[in-house]
């Protein structure tokens, strides 16, 4: 999913479980729900964690600072904090990456192209280059 560029991307995250295919190393149809999702703080809403939850989808997102504040300050109401494994969310660090690399291309990080095409173009471009460097090694 492409948004705008001043759009968050958790405005289109219900989207982007929809569009999920995830291919099978047997024959048969890809699943479309994935196992666990890894998400950064500022995917940390209750919206998005009820998604998952009723979806069967392990979530491993850390709670915002204000968010644990608020639970903590309502006490027993506040409920008990989601559950977060700092192990599994290091796999994320390969994510972020992969983001920092995209963005030494100056056309990327600052998105001149006004049309959503050209700007996926440039990032389909930018990471066959980088594929293809890391190829050549």
């Amino acid at each position: 999913m492409l948004t705008p560029g001043n759009a968050h991307d958790a405005t289109v995250f219900a989207q982007v479980l929809d569009s999920i295919r995830i291919p099978r190393i047997v024959a048969g149809r890809p699943r479309t729900t994935p196992a666990r999702v890894l998400g950064d703080k500022a995917y940390s809403s209750r919206a998005i964690r009820h998604l998952l939850r009723r979806r069967g989808i392990a979530a491993t997102i850390p709670e915002r600072r204000d968010q644990v504040a608020n639970r903590r300050r309502r006490g027993s109401l506040g409920g008990r904090p989601p559950a977060f494994d700092k192990e599994i969310y290091r796999a994320r660090s390969v994510v972020e990456r992969c983001f920092a690399r995209l963005k030494q291309f100056r056309a990327i990080a600052t998105r001149f192209d006004k049309l959503a095409a050209r700007y996926r173009a440039g990032v389909v471009l930018a990471s066959l280059i980088l594929w293809l460097r890391e190829a050549t090694r």
